[in-house]
């Protein structure tokens, strides 16, 4: 704290508050260090959640990755690739959705596109699900590549291991994006290819 007060020309008791506030906004995490004979020293570090607020090549970089992909491949090999990457990313949050009964599968889900960036909500009327993305993440490299939208409705049905249809798009001028989902349908035994 002392190295971070004088640094910042504050008191240490204003780093601690700052500190706290950050690990509170999940954007520092702190890690005690042992360095011999005394109390352990905290080591602070940002998150990849603070790493993304920093400027970034990653939106060019992705950019020039799908247009060399839809110069050099089929359009149904470019939207395979695009469902294998929301299927890996499913499985990557399969873990927090095994053994969960649908209610809490759906919660989960919402939580986590919401923590994407996509600030996710549910409606249900007339026995059909709808998950309202009322931002998109993506939406300035879909507007170049809308197959991007692939991704999250790929996500989502393999998430809930349903079929969903996308009714609207940002994308078309809409206010929100949304996906249907009618629990009734045939539960999806294998990730959708979109």
């Amino acid at each position: 704290m002392r190295q971070l007060a004088d640094a910042a020309g504050v008191s240490p008791v204003s780093v601690r508050h700052h500190m706290a506030s950050l690990q509170v906004e999940g954007l520092v995490t702190a890690e005690e260090v042992r360095h011999g004979v005394g109390r352990p020293r905290l080591v602070y570090s940002l998150t990849e959640r603070a790493l993304e607020l920093f400027p970034s090549r990653y939106y060019r970089l992705a950019q020039r990755l799908l247009d060399q992909m839809k110069d050099s491949l089929p359009e149904p090999m470019v939207r395979q690739l695009l469902a294998s990457v929301a299927r890996t990313m499913a499985e990557d949050f399969a873990d927090e959705l095994a053994g969960l009964p649908f209610e809490r599968r759906l919660e989960q889900l919402v939580k986590h596109l919401t923590a994407e960036g996509f600030e996710a909500e549910v409606e249900e009327r007339e026995g059909r699900l709808f998950i309202h993305q009322l931002s998109c993440p993506w939406l300035r490299m879909g507007r170049e590549h809308p197959e991007v939208c692939l991704v999250d409705q790929s996500f989502i049905a393999t998430a809930l291991a349903l079929p969903v249809e996308r009714v609207t798009c940002l994308l078309n001028g809409e206010t929100h994006c949304t996906f249907a989902i009618d629990r009734r349908a045939p539960r999806l035994e294998a990730p959708p290819n979109a």
